[in-house]
């Protein structure tokens, strides 16, 4: 749905959509770094 101003307004469950989506992305790069930690050492070293 667009307002006049063309901008797209957000239902409530959009905003708790984008929340989840967010801590998702959190974790998975957190658990990413974690099973990856000797390589972004290794990259650190450099």
């Amino acid at each position: 749905m667009a307002t006049e101003e063309g901008a797209e307004t957000t239902s409530p469950l959009d905003d708790v959509m984008e929340d989840i989506r967010r801590e998702l992305v959190r974790r998975v790069a957190a658990d990413d770094r974690e099973t990856n930690r000797d390589i972004y050492d290794a990259l650190e070293d450099e």
